[in-house]
């Protein structure tokens, strides 16, 4: 008899530490399923692909934080956006009236293009094409307002600095570069 309730209090234990782990389970089933659906992206033809992140932009009630998420979705992805993308995207920080988030927006696409010479390349016909949105928005680039450009940088030669940033920053020619370089 003795052993008999014990089984009983065994078992109930187990189910209940079966239940606790199912309930404590649901956070890492729900961030593999998110990391599942982020691969299933990759795998869609431009076309829906396209349509899928401008219809998510496009949500006429997305609030700040649906935006950033659209947003790190898309980042996350091993693609430079279309375009339409991008347009989609300036329009939903304009909707929040979130300047600071296009222009983060704005750079991260730039980085998103890679190299300096794909930056040279592509970045430029992006914002040729999302131009009039800009105009239409009333949103400056990154590079209209100077904040491509460190503003407040005096390099240090005791300081670790790679040599090909002073040409990405522009500081090759600035006044005793030769010093620091």
């Amino acid at each position: 008899m003795a052993s008999m309730s014990l089984r009983l209090v065994t078992n109930g234990a187990r189910s209940l530490s079966c239940a606790s782990a199912r309930q404590i389970s649901t956070t890492p089933l729900a961030a593999k399923y998110t990391w599942v659906a982020a691969r299933k992206i990759n795998q869609w033809p431009a076309e829906k692909f396209d349509k899928h992140f401008i219809e998510q932009f496009s949500q006429p009630d997305i609030d700040g934080w649906e935006v950033r998420k659209v947003m790190t979705d898309l980042h996350e992805q091993d693609c430079i956006p279309d375009p339409a993308i991008v347009a989609a995207g300036l329009r939903a920080c304009r909707r929040i009236n979130d300047i600071g988030l296009a222009l983060r927006f704005l750079e991260a696409i730039k980085m998103k293009c890679g190299s300096n010479k794909n930056r040279k390349l592509v970045y430029p016909w992006i914002i040729q094409e999302v131009r009039p949105v800009l105009d239409e928005l009333g949103i400056s680039t990154p590079e209209e307002l100077g904040m491509d450009q460190p503003e407040f940088f005096i390099p240090n030669p005791d300081w670790w600095w790679e040599k090909r940033w002073y040409k990405d920053f522009g500081l090759d020619k600035m006044p005793g570069y030769k010093h620091f370089a």
